[in-house]
């Protein structure tokens, strides 16, 4: 953590320097003395907004997980389910987020509902595929012994496949955390009367580009905060999951 905080401070004066010498214009590239400004200046505004996004991401990656974890559960224990969800799952992958924007605003209308529909089907898969992976790839061992001491189907799969499965669904959330804010600035960009992209749009329009990278810095903040936070949560909830990284001295 401390050298992640020394290398952002060492971008931050290279990307100051780079203003200066090279003269950019601050409509092109604000130095981040100004963008730092803006944050100070601007900081109720940027709240508000920020709030509003942020409120979007949280229901978003509820509701996004929920649907997710009931997917993979669903698929794993139905092999009808999974002939005839699974092709829908992937090929709802294929469709552009940002093409089923528009409807989305029209069928859940310019507020909260259409954000939150967004942000979920961003976190959906990730969650549902990764979930799906670590219940099917439980040792095959394992099966067998449950077997052998005559363990049911629903046995098998609360007591064992769905512990042997966290450590996947955790890379699951840790993606999901990642990618959460996408749909939901997505769905403010197309239409809404609030939220960070709302603001980084109208922002821009205006040439407020310091308010534009201050907004952008803000979301990045909620994005690192989420995923830190999550990745904590589940270091404490899932103790046995694989990890090969020893710490560096």
């Amino acid at each position: 953590m401390r050298r992640s905080l020394v290398t952002a401070l060492g971008l931050i004066l290279v990307w100051e320097a780079a203003t200066r010498l090279l003269g950019l214009p601050p409509y092109i590239l604000p130095p981040p003395s100004q963008v730092a400004t803006a944050l100070w200046l601007r900081s109720e505004i940027l709240a508000h907004h920020a709030l509003v996004t942020l409120t979007e991401i949280v229901v978003g990656f509820v509701a996004g997980v929920a649907l997710g974890i009931g997917t993979a559960l669903l698929v794993v224990r139905s092999p009808l389910a999974r002939r005839w969800l699974m092709p829908v799952v992937i090929a709802s992958q294929a469709i552009p987020v940002f093409a089923l924007a528009p409807l989305l605003v029209l069928w859940f209308g310019y507020g909260l509902a259409s954000k939150v529909v967004m942000a979920a089907l961003v976190i959906y898969f990730p969650v549902a595929a990764t979930f799906f992976d670590g219940l099917r790839t439980t040792p095959p061992g394992w099966l067998e012994l449950a077997r052998t001491m005559g363990a049911t189907d629903g046995a098998v799969l609360w007591r064992l496949r769905l512990p042997a499965a966290l450590p996947a669904l955790a890379q699951g959330l840790r993606i999901a955390a990642a990618v959460a804010p996408i749909g939901a600035v997505i769905g403010e960009w197309v239409g809404s009367g609030a939220g960070l992209g709302y603001l980084m749009l109208h922002a821009n329009g205006r040439m407020q580009i310091d308010l534009l990278f201050a907004a952008l810095t803000v979301l990045a903040a909620m994005a690192i905060a989420l995923y830190y936070g999550l990745d904590a949560i589940l270091r404490r909830l899932v103790p046995w999951q694989p990890e090969t990284l020893g710490r560096s001295r």
